[in-house]
């Protein structure tokens, strides 16, 4: 049986069938970004603001770090994405104010959480003096 799957992987990296497989063809992916643009954004724009304002309310409500980073990192993920999805537009010249204010938020969202887990780092640094 060893033997058999051996042969097979010999022959398969002779025919160069493996780095084929595995080649990640960004062109059509840039090209799915662009045709599906109206369907990501209606899932991109709501999923960046509600992660970002679920990020900002466990930083106020002092909830533990391990929340918030988690929250922060899908946050982190979708403004990524959009980021991504905006610059396959800039790729093939399209300039217009839709592209700029996904843009913005998707760079104002990424800023946000990425503050948001500073803050809670450093708040919770510094100890908490009371009066009582």
């Amino acid at each position: 049986m060893l033997h058999y799957f051996i042969s097979m992987l010999s022959l398969l990296q002779n025919a160069d069938i493996i780095p084929k497989i595995l080649m990640l063809d960004l062109n059509s992916l840039a090209e799915f970004s662009r045709a599906n643009c109206v369907s990501i954004c209606a899932f991109l724009v709501p999923a960046n603001l509600l992660t970002t304002l679920l990020t900002m309310i466990l930083v106020a409500l002092h909830r533990p770090s391990h929340y918030v980073w988690q929250v922060a990192g899908i946050g982190n993920i979708f403004a990524s994405v959009m980021v991504l999805h905006v610059y396959t537009w800039f790729m093939i010249g399209v300039v217009m104010a839709p592209t700029y204010i996904l843009l913005w938020l998707a760079l104002t969202c990424l800023v946000v959480n990425v503050g948001a887990i500073v803050f809670q780092k450093r708040y919770q640094q510094t100890p908490q003096h009371s009066n009582g």
